[in-house]
């Protein structure tokens, strides 16, 4: 069986008879087993429910009653979404063994439509991170070459899709979180317009710039999950109404007469020379389908990396107070601390990315620093979707590479937190402005890793960013994961 086939091709092998749930189901645990120990993509792997299930969908199908659309598509989650009867541990000490007691909304509505929960991903802890080195569990590994990273937070999305581990994994998108293992193993991966997909049971790093999106081999099969994961939701107030769209309809109108605006300050100096390569054969690319390409200044992106960890830190720092150790947490007494001692005792076993986040964070929203910090970061996101508004007078679509730079060593950068947080600058502007932003496989460069190329539109312009993609990846043939 070809467990590298698209989510809507498996859709259309079952349908067809060709294929049994149980079948490949089970052929995915089997990948599961026979890689886990090389990539590290899994926290936890739910296989005796899965199989289940699976039987069950195929007993539904062989007696002709109604299905969900997802006719037991396998998929991962990043383990920092909940689900019920499932561990979600944010790949924290804090959480090691926190069982939340109830679905996200994401994955309530992708069980409706009987879709099978494989397992939980891994992570950087609570998705502070841009490699998943910040795990309390270990470092995924990039399945193109398991000595290098494959991008972060989301990393265990990024490895389980590319390394046909899963058909379809959802992760959560604060900075780039997405698009960057999206961008460095070879997958497509979405960053929906905030509120487009609700946030309710996502364990919350920085509310007003994190959003859940989805990651997949195929633009159809990010589509295909976008209809079913978006919406309004009763238990998250900032969704929204997504009315009649239809996120895989016309995938194919392509891009002829199109506007396409080339970011200056995403293309220019810090680029990788391949990478930069890549991006100006996909602007030819673009132009050869008819769309009109032109060079876009945002002079504001430049503050961007400094106004993001100064917004992002904050809302951590707010958001992880809540881990005291007595409402969540780990077996430890108290026998002998008052409460702050202890708090501060237990508190220094996060890791080192979110205690560094979480006293930035603090620091920032201190007095006589607020105004100094927080409020002047806050002006720059209010510049950049200013900018960004009179950017799309002009152009129907922004491009740049995902990510400035190739898939890099493990432990390579670890220790230099200031390089790691300027390998973003490529993906925040998505986050500060809310808009919706994709990463698509474009390139393998000579030393043989990935290259993915960005797309941005307007906010709720889900369809013309999705048709874009789908135009520029039905102009390459990449090669498969070697893994």
């Amino acid at each position: 069986m070809n467990l590298g086939i698209s989510a809507t091709e498996f859709l259309s092998q079952v349908r067809e008879g060709n294929v049994s749930v149980e079948e490949f189901v089970a052929e995915t645990i089997d990948r599961i087993q026979k890689v886990e120990g090389k990539i590290h993509a899994y926290l936890t792997i739910d296989d005796k429910n899965a199989l289940e299930k699976a039987k069950m969908i195929d007993k539904k199908i062989r007696n002709k009653e109604k299905v969900g659309s997802c006719l037991g598509m396998p998929i991962s989650i990043k383990d920092n979404i909940c689900t019920a009867g499932l561990k979600t541990t944010c790949a924290s000490k804090m959480l090691e063994n926190f069982i939340a007691p109830y679905d996200a909304t994401v994955v309530s509505k992708l069980k409706t439509e009987d879709a099978i929960i494989l397992g939980k991903v891994n992570l950087d802890e609570f998705a502070m991170g841009s490699t998943t080195e910040f795990s309390y569990f270990g470092p995924t590994k990039n399945p193109w070459n398991i000595e290098y990273v494959p991008g972060g937070s989301s990393g265990g999305s990024g490895v389980s899709v590319s390394a046909l581990e899963s058909l379809i994994s959802l992760g959560s998108d604060t900075g780039g979180s997405v698009r960057s293992p999206s961008s460095f193993c070879s997958v497509v991966g979405l960053k929906p317009t905030y509120g487009l997909v609700s946030r309710y049971g996502l364990v919350s790093y920085a509310n007003s710039i994190e959003q859940i999106g989805p990651v997949a081999r195929t633009v159809e099969d990010v589509a295909f999950i976008l209809n079913i994961i978006s919406g309004l939701d009763a238990h998250d107030n900032t969704t929204l109404d997504k009315g009649n769209a239809d996120y895989t309809k016309d995938l194919d109108a392509g891009v002829s007469g199109k506007k396409i605006g080339m970011i200056i300050q995403m293309t220019g100096d810090g680029i990788d020379k391949e990478v930069a390569s890549a991006t100006n054969k996909a602007i030819s690319k673009f132009e050869d389908l008819g769309a009109e390409c032109s060079s876009i200044s945002l002079d504001a992106v430049e503050h961007s990396v400094a106004a993001y960890y100064t917004i992002a830190s904050a809302e951590a720092s707010s958001n992880l107070s809540r881990y005291d150790n007595l409402r969540y947490g780990f077996d430890f007494g108290t026998e002998g601390y008052e409460f702050k001692a202890y708090a501060s005792k237990v508190r220094s076993n996060f890791g080192p990315e979110v205690t560094r986040r979480m006293l930035l964070g603090a620091f920032v929203l201190s007095t006589g620093y607020y105004g100094k910090y927080y409020l002047k970061a806050q002006k720059v996101r209010a510049m950049i979707k200013s900018q960004l508004d009179e950017a799309f007078k002009k152009v129907d679509l922004l491009i740049a590479p995902t990510m400035p730079i190739l898939p890099f060593k493990i432990g390579e950068k670890i220790d230099d937190p200031l390089t790691l947080y300027l390998l973003d600058i490529n993906t925040i502007t998505a986050n500060l402005s809310g808009i919706p932003a994709i990463s698509v496989p474009f390139d393998i460069s000579s030393s043989g890793l990935p290259i993915g190329i960005q797309l941005l539109a307007n906010t709720l312009q889900e369809n013309k960013l999705l048709q874009a993609a789908y135009a520029l990846q039905q102009t390459t043939h990449l090669p498969k994961v070697p893994l």
